[in-house]
């Protein structure tokens, strides 16, 4: 691996890695702290909001650090995919493509990210790289991508209880029913 190969994917993980804990930090200790975070996984249909708040953090955090580590590389990347699936599934996907709509721009960037990073690894400037455990390739990509599958639909199989759907509005070429007097 060239020096410019390896500090490119040095670059990729501090970002992706500072980016993933900030984000942790964020739903922990940011404006509506973990109790905002588990009423909004409550909107968003999953039971045990606290819970899921909880292992959101602790799942962003420690993929995050993993990541600035260079530490078992594919797994980190798995636990980020996993997170931004359950986020474009449940937050995003209904907004449409684009982040300043709300919609899934974002968290496909991070997952379609940590993807490209499980199949190329961490480089020699990680800890994978140093004790000579790093897992590349399509070996490393379908663990990653493997893992966060199975890991999204068990957590949606277990926790996500949609509400019922919304009663549609009436429609204004309809005629109303009048109170009775």
């Amino acid at each position: 691996m060239s020096d410019p190969d390896a500090v490119a994917l040095l670059l990729v993980r501090l970002v992706l890695g500072v980016v993933m804990i900030v984000h942790g930090l964020n739903h922990w200790r940011g404006g509506g702290r973990i109790e905002g975070t588990a009423r909004w996984f409550t909107g968003l249909g999953l039971r045990h909001g606290t819970l899921q708040a909880w292992l959101s953090v602790a799942t962003e955090i420690g993929a995050g650090t993993l990541l600035l580590l260079g530490l078992l590389t594919p797994l980190a990347s798995a636990a980020v995919i996993s997170v931004m699936l359950v986020a474009g599934l449940l937050a995003h996907r209904r907004n449409g493509f684009f982040v300043f709509k709300d919609g899934y721009e974002y968290v496909l960037t991070l997952a379609a990210v940590s993807l490209a990073l499980a199949v190329l690894g961490p480089g020699r400037l990680s800890l994978d790289g140093a004790s000579g455990i790093e897992l590349t390739g399509w070996a490393g990509g379908g663990l990653a991508l493997g893992a966060a599958v199975v890991a999204t639909a068990g957590l949606l199989a277990a926790f996500w209880r949609p509400g019922p759907a919304a009663e549609p509005e009436p429609s204004t070429n309809e005629p109303l029913e009048q109170e009775a007097r």
